[in-house]
């Protein structure tokens, strides 16, 4: 199940702290609840997923994204992503969410996000392509900025690894599993 009030929370949080700029990072704290756990009493990985996506939608909202994608009747849609699992988030411990953008190419938005625990260590990390969509279909990321930006800005340089993550994606077969 969504955690409906969870959203309520961070978004109602998200509107207290100040603006960040394009590219800076949301940070958020958060805690495992039981309702979060697998059978092993950690962090399901079905539940970390969900958790990103709270993490996103303050990140937008910080970022006065959110507002941009309202006004303009944009939708929002994860297109692509990757996790990378490292530690164990265990039942009632805390850890620190850091989300924010990297950029962007002709299509999609990436953003990155990471779980910490408390002593910095890396628990989880995860890169999103996120579509805006239409009526028509995918709105172009630059139409997206410029509408968010009141302005004209290029994307940073995405880094090689995510290049070649587009890469990887774009040999895959689809639709799925014809080639079997």
């Amino acid at each position: 199940m969504y955690p409906i009030s969870r959203l309520i929370k961070d978004v109602y949080l998200a509107r207290q702290q100040s603006p960040l700029g394009p590219f800076e990072t949301h940070v958020s704290r958060h805690i495992c609840w039981p309702w979060d756990i697998d059978i092993w009493l950690e962090l399901n990985n079905g539940r970390t997923f969900t958790l990103y996506d709270l993490g996103r939608s303050m990140l937008m909202v910080r970022l006065g994204l959110f507002a941009a994608i309202k006004s303009n009747h944009w939708g929002v849609a994860v297109a692509g992503s990757t996790i990378r699992y490292r530690r164990r988030i265990r039942a009632f411990e805390a850890f620190e969410m850091r989300s924010r953008g990297l950029g962007w190419d002709d299509k999609f938005l990436y953003i990155e996000q990471g779980m910490w625990k408390a002593n910095e260590v890396c628990a989880s990390h995860a890169v999103l392509r996120i579509a805006f969509t239409d009526a028509k279909g995918i709105v172009s990321p630059a139409k997206v900025v410029e509408a968010w930006q009141n302005e004209t800005l290029s994307s940073p340089v995405l880094p090689k690894w995510i290049k070649t993550w587009c890469d990887a994606e774009s040999q895959r077969p689809w639709p799925p599993m014809e080639e079997m």
